[in-house]
């Protein structure tokens, strides 16, 4: 992985599979205050429908809250689109630019009571490590959430 002090973002080229195209829609930098990882934001399209069906973000770091809680990715599919497969589609797609940034092996994670979630991960061929609890001073406990099942996945 680049050091933090020297991060540069990359071109992730083309990104589709069939009817799914991932468009980057921005890239944040590392904002250490918020605990945030340097990170890239990709619109999930249906190119067939032209419609936009979810998002996916890809998390450059190692740090703990990224690999015991948020994870390096994180994805969200709009309800009209569930059932293709996008987001394992999208996780796929964007493997290379991790690889890139010498993520190795990739966290996901995502909340116990999330099936299509964890069947994601499954398909990805990832594995569940642990369960865990939350910490209280994090944002995702603020917001609710409780556990997170932690998913490793060797690229």
């Amino acid at each position: 992985m680049q050091n933090k002090n020297t991060f540069a973002f990359v071109e992730p080229g083309p990104l589709r599979d069939d009817d799914l195209e991932l468009r980057l829609i921005g890239t944040h930098l590392a904002n250490p205050r918020m605990g945030h990882s340097p990170s890239y934001t990709f619109e999930m399209c249906d190119v067939v429908a032209g419609q936009r069906a979810g998002r996916i973000s890809v998390r450059i770091g190692c740090s703990d809250l990224l690999v015991l809680y948020a994870g390096q990715i994180g994805y969200g599919v709009e309800e009209a689109f569930r059932g293709r497969r996008f987001a394992a589609r999208s996780c796929r797609l964007v493997l290379p630019l991790l690889k890139t940034h010498g993520i190795n092996p990739l966290w996901i994670t995502c909340n116990p009571d999330n099936m299509p979630s964890r069947r994601t991960c499954e398909i990805l061929g990832a594995e569940l490590i642990e369960i865990v609890d939350l910490p209280t001073d994090t944002e995702m406990y603020r917001y609710g959430e409780r556990r997170k099942c932690r998913y490793r996945l060797e690229l």
